[in-house]
């Protein structure tokens, strides 16, 4: 049995990320910009512990969440702290840049900006300055003097924007927490996409190509591996419709056997042991309380759909980790946090039982398990009971 899973307050997104705090008036009032001194700085590392909290080390991320690049800043933040001196906003600026603004955000707000990735990356104020630069110029900045170290004869702006991770001598990858095969092979420039890095990699990964785990070392070469790649095909791996279990003894029909209404709905892993349950109180949310139901399962293990919604979001959630937000015909909305691996998009309809993607214990989580909300609407804050709502699905849990 997996262990008990249990994660820590998980942050609304409109005050988990570094925000510009503005008064009465709004977007009216015009803020100094507040000069970065010694006093205020935080070192290279510091920030890409915060970064790797936030956005998984990620500087040129975009979810569409309204808040950008590695250190997730809201774009008042950026724009009221000069980041528009560098680009419009901060996923299009380099490390560098973001690291410049965030020193004065640091300066001005302190390490409460970014409420619970600076604990967790133990930044303060007054420690070393970042040996970062932007240029003299908004469009022509330089990348973080710390990055290239393996081509210091290279023109700064020929640098890669958003590196964070560089490719082995060896032709080898270590597996980083929220990888997926798709992100490797897009950042590595692997010939021949996830497939041919999955089928190069079979025998490490196992069966499943969605199911990657930190510390795991990747083969980039590729070369020959790719004749395989027609029996690696399950990267989107949805399954057939849930109220159309087959009568054969395939995995497929055990799997869909496991959705246990014939309304189309059911629940969201194949096992009903609920962990941290609804609305149980504490000083550790925000809220006051527990706003979903948590369900202690290994890494790896399939999520699947409540029910038939379209995906209104997919991708990285802060403190929530890698997460799946589906829109119900009825309105309501269901999420899944703390995953390992997505395998839908935004924009795509889901039916009851399909897989979604695979738990894990991303974001502010202390052990694996899927964190499993039901909200009135799209935001943090508008949660229901969401055991109820299955059960008026008819749903047995």
């Amino acid at each position: 049995m997996a262990a008990r899973g249990r994660h820590r307050r998980p942050k609304p997104r409109r005050v988990s990320r570094a925000q510009l705090a503005f008064t009465a008036g709004g977007a009216g009032v015009a803020l100094p910009l507040i000069g970065v001194g010694q006093a205020n700085a935080a070192s290279v590392d510091t920030w890409d512990k915060v970064a790797e909290c936030e956005s998984g080390n990620n500087w040129s991320i975009n979810t569409g969440n309204g808040y950008y690049g590695g250190l997730q800043f809201s774009q008042s933040t950026w724009e009221g702290y000069g980041g528009g001196s560098y680009a419009p906003r901060a996923d299009l600026a380099t490390k560098g840049e973001q690291i410049t603004v965030a020193e004065k955000v640091l300066a001005g707000q302190g390490p409460t900006a970014w409420p619970v990735c600076s604990v967790k990356a133990g930044l303060t104020r007054g420690g070393p300055a970042p040996d970062v630069s932007t240029g003299s110029g908004g469009s022509t900045a330089q990348t973080p003097k710390e990055t290239p170290k393996a081509t210091p004869k290279a023109a700064p702006k020929a640098a890669p924007k958003a590196t964070t991770k560089a490719v082995p001598q060896s032709g080898s990858y270590t597996v980083a927490g929220g990888d997926t095969l798709s992100r490797i092979a897009g950042a590595e420039h692997v010939d021949g996409g996830w497939e041919a890095l999955y089928d190069a990699n079979r025998r490490t990964i196992g069966d499943d190509p969605n199911l990657i785990l930190p510390g795991q070392r990747l083969s980039l070469d590729t070369e020959g591996g790719q004749k395989q790649a027609p029996r690696a095909t399950p990267k989107p791996k949805p399954s057939t419709d849930a109220g159309k279990a087959s009568s054969s003894g395939s995995a497929q029909g055990r799997q869909d056997s496991t959705a246990r209404s014939s309304s189309s709905f059911t629940t969201p892993v194949a096992s009903t042991q609920v962990g941290t349950a609804y609305g149980v109180s504490g000083s550790s949310w925000s809220s006051g309380h527990h706003t979903g139901a948590d369900f202690p399962v290994p890494s790896g293990t399939q999520v699947r759909a409540v029910g038939p919604a379209e995906v209104v979001a997919a991708g990285w959630g802060g403190s929530y980790g890698y997460q799946v937000v589906l829109r119900h015909s009825d309105g309501m909305y269901s999420q899944y946090a703390h995953m390992s691996a997505l395998s839908v998009q935004v924009g795509q309809s889901v039916k009851g039982g399909q897989q979604i993607g695979s738990s894990g214990s991303t974001g502010n989580s202390t052990g694996p398990h899927l964190h499993f909300e039901v909200r009135t609407g799209p935001d943090y804050g508008s949660d229901v009971n969401p055991l109820s709502y299955l059960r008026s699905k008819g749903v047995s849990v």
